[in-house]
């Protein structure tokens, strides 16, 4: 059975590797000279079931009003001549009600676990190195009443299954000696000890060597997928800027190009693009890095230590297919790591780089067919597609083998 995977990011080469595990003819199509180039290599680098919530909350929509008015927030709106951005907006609105956030995030939570027992499972299967991180993750809070909320918050991850522990400052100081000269800054934490983290491009980087070594994948880089031709109820060729490629069954995992390649076969899918910025730096020699990852709750500034790196990310702006920034889009990042991190890394030396995170309106991504018997989606992952990605592919590779995934697919189906 010959397949190709459109999308050489983590959820592309995560797919490759399980349908090559399962018997199929892989090949994987990637735009880039490299794989895992775009939003895989400007995560957070967190792999975090305990922050499955879905953005489309109650306190969603007056964050965007603020944004609108000018404030610095975490979810920005960015006006522009785009129907899609309306459309998707008042989809992304409709789902901003307390009963429909708590089922998003649940099914959110859910897959997060799912997949995080696969990548577990594939990484000692497979002997991956990442520079992981297994020391849970912690959800930072300023003062005490922003602790408590975030107690009751974190409440419900809690109780579908994620071991939680709530930490003072002097409790997180200990767990972290970073947080000592600071913790006089902080009230607490709630640290999910299932939570980790690790380099999600050295993971791409390393998976794909052993699709290519092992398992006879083919990895087409430099080609862009342009289009797709249907006719009937099937798929039979991809358009690419090296000529049509053709196979029996399609997978389409282009993050934010899904959309746009699906639409030329007549397919809408819900996903529109969510810039983030996203911040390297080197560490110091004989600096004081954290050595455990986590989200500063009130800045929402997510961290994780990649080796010899500290990767800082933050924000998330919806203004369509716009890669670019300016040095202002990360003043919300620097303040954070001066303020909590002044000795961990060398911030004159820092990488800077926006990506796009293709976000459905709920929060949970697209999986298995859509109208054609042989094109499976894989697509609409969002933040969380280094948690996501393991899971999904495994999800996908069994839906095209015939095999009944482990995972209840209800809320992961194409939302019409």
């Amino acid at each position: 059975m010959k397949t190709l995977v459109l999308g050489g990011g983590v959820v592309g080469v995560t797919t490759a590797y399980f349908l090559a595990k399962a018997g199929h003819e892989v090949t994987l199509v990637e735009e880039k000279d490299a794989l895992g180039l775009e939003a895989t290599a400007a995560n957070a680098g967190i792999i975090a079931p305990g922050h499955s919530f879905a953005w489309a909350s109650p306190r969603a929509p007056r964050m965007l009003w603020q944004s609108l008015r000018g404030a610095e927030t975490a979810i920005r709106v960015r006006l522009a001549p785009d129907l899609h951005l309306y459309t998707w907006g008042l989809r992304f609105l409709r789902e901003c009600t307390a009963e429909r956030a708590r089922r998003n995030t649940l099914i959110k939570l859910r897959l997060c676990q799912y997949s995080q027992a696969a990548l577990n499972e594939l990484v000692r299967a497979e002997s991956i190195e990442y520079h992981a991180i297994a020391k849970g993750a912690l959800y930072l809070y300023r003062d005490p009443a922003e602790l408590e909320a975030g107690t009751k918050k974190m409440a419900l991850l809690a109780e579908h299954g994620q071991k939680q522990e709530i930490l003072d400052a002097r409790d997180v100081a200990k767990l972290d000696p970073v947080f000592e000269p600071v913790r006089h800054k902080i009230a607490g934490a709630i640290r999910d000890v299932g939570d980790s983290s690790g380099d999600a491009r050295a993971f791409v980087e390393n998976l794909a060597r052993v699709c290519r070594d092992q398992l006879g994948v083919v990895v087409r880089l430099g080609t862009r997928v342009t289009a797709l031709r249907a006719e009937g109820d099937r798929i039979d060729a991809a358009f690419t800027s090296d000529g049509a490629l053709t196979a029996d069954n399609y997978v389409l995992a282009l993050g934010v190009g899904a959309p746009i390649v699906a639409r030329t076969a007549g397919i809408g899918l819900p996903i529109y693009p969510a810039k983030g910025y996203s911040s390297t730096f080197p560490l110091k020699p004989g600096g004081l890095p954290p050595t455990v990852p986590g989200v500063d709750e009130r800045w929402l500034v997510g961290w994780s230590r990649l080796g010899d790196r500290l990767r800082l990310t933050s924000t998330a702006e919806f203004g369509g297919y716009d890669w670019g920034w300016t040095p202002r889009d990360f003043n919300n990042i620097l303040r954070l790591a001066r303020d909590l991190f002044p000795d961990a890394a060398d911030y004159d030396r820092g990488q800077y780089r926006a990506c796009l995170r293709p976000m459905t309106p709920d929060g949970p991504p697209i999986l298995g067919l859509g109208r054609h018997r042989n094109l499976f989606l894989n697509c609409g992952h969002g933040h969380m597609g280094w948690t996501m990605a393991c899971g999904t592919a495994r999800i996908v590779a069994d839906l095209m083998t015939g095999r009944m995934p482990e995972l209840d697919l209800q809320g992961l189906t194409l939302r019409r």
